[in-house]
């Protein structure tokens, strides 16, 4: 049996700040998917729901809130959450139920409306929520963690805030010519240095915004994608799922201790490279079989490392290649040509389904502007809190 569902439909409610429901979103974002499909909402089997989470509780029980949105009609629900994995969460339960026979079509829906500013912890006393102590104990908030990380690239690798820079210009030049971007306007290297100063050697322009936004994907067995007429659709070839490995050699968050590394020797890659490699053995490919990848810019240094984790370039070269302009559109291999978080933001459930939007459209041929010619293959990566791997592989 294939391993392959299909991609029928794919669909967005642009990123921004709204004010509205989350729930309004993802109807909206469901609908979309759902048209561009060509597949009726009573015909749907199975709803998968990336939940929103507030102040620490799931009460946003997505599968059925998306469903009960739409106008119940009998579909099987799922809720999952994983924090910014939850979006490849829904997409692997989607594809499980298809593989299964459990379902032949399956709608994915992801939506968020994220509170001003960056994310803060949840109030209480909770010692046992990693994320918790990282906020609490450490004082450690998204921005510091970002900072420390490009610190550390500078000094083992000579990153300069200048390359830092390079990744936003080429960010904002991809969403400049993306209708789903909440930010649509060029940024050059002297505004990113302009910028003030969050997070040392971070400023705001090197630091994705929260957003509200929602994304959604029709999912299919390869049978009914042929039934239905779509003799060659986009195909999910793999999605990575995988934990981190002991001993971590690196602090990583939201963690602030490793245990300890004297009896045993350190994984021979990082957490991050190990969500990628997964990916590739499932696909059967490599990473010089990708067209483009979609990464979590969480910031720009980070998007940098990105590069490294997912195969790009040797570890260390991250910067070599947004230099060259090797990532950029028109580059050998665009990274984040829809924008990526830099000119979206965060809506943490619905980002990663949002990324397989992306790839769905280049792959397609229909991503208009910002179109990578002859895309074949692409991959997306991100990382949840607790270990939360997210990798997804889509192929034409």
């Amino acid at each position: 049996m294939s391993g392959d569902v299909a991609v029928l439909g794919a669909g967005m409610h642009p990123w921004g700040k709204w004010g509205r429901s989350f729930v309004e979103y993802g109807r909206v974002a469901a609908r979309d998917a759902l048209a561009d499909a060509g597949v009726d909402w009573p015909d749907v089997q199975s709803v998968v729901g990336a939940d929103t989470v507030r102040g620490g509780y799931p009460g946003y029980v997505a599968g059925a809130t998306f469903a009960q949105a739409l106008g119940w009609q009998g579909a099987r629900v799922t809720s999952v959450y994983a924090a910014c994995a939850s979006g490849a969460q829904a997409v692997n339960t989607a594809r499980a139920q298809i593989l299964a026979g459990m379902a032949d079509v399956v709608l994915v829906v992801g939506a968020d409306a994220a509170p001003k500013g960056f994310f803060a912890p949840a109030g209480g006393e909770r010692p046992d929520d990693p994320d918790w102590l990282r906020f609490r104990v450490l004082g450690a908030t998204n921005p510091a963690y970002f900072a420390l990380y490009a610190r550390r690239r500078m000094a083992l690798h000579g990153d300069t805030p200048e390359d830092f820079a390079l990744v936003k210009v080429k960010n904002a030049a991809a969403g400049a010519l993306n209708p789903n971007a909440r930010y649509r306007a060029a940024v050059s290297a002297e505004q990113v240095a302009a910028s003030a100063v969050v997070a040392d050697p971070l400023r705001l322009l090197d630091i994705c915004a929260t957003s509200d936004g929602a994304a959604a994907l029709v999912l299919s067995s390869m049978e009914f994608a042929r039934r239905h007429g779509a003799a060659d659709p986009v195909r999910i070839r793999a999605v990575s799922t995988v934990t981190p490995t002991y001993p971590k050699a690196v602090l990583d968050l939201p963690d602030i201790a490793t245990d300890s590394a004297v009896a045993a020797e350190p994984a021979s890659a990082s957490f991050r490279a190990s969500i990628a490699r997964a990916a590739y053995e499932e696909a059967g490919i490599g990473p010089g079989d990708l067209s483009l990848a979609e990464v979590y810019d969480l910031s720009t240094a980070l998007e940098l490392e990105w590069y490294e984790d997912i195969g790009l370039c040797p570890a260390g070269e991250g910067a070599v290649l947004v230099r060259e302009g090797a990532t950029a559109l028109g580059g050998r291999i665009p990274v984040n040509p829809s924008g990526g978080l830099a000119s979206f933001g965060e809506a943490v459930p619905a980002q990663a389904i949002a990324q397989v939007c992306e790839l769905t459209w280049q792959l397609r041929g229909t991503a208009g502007a910002r179109q990578v010619p002859g895309a074949r293959a692409g991959i997306t990566a991100n990382q949840g809190l607790f270990g939360h791997g997210s990798a997804v592989i889509a192929v034409r």
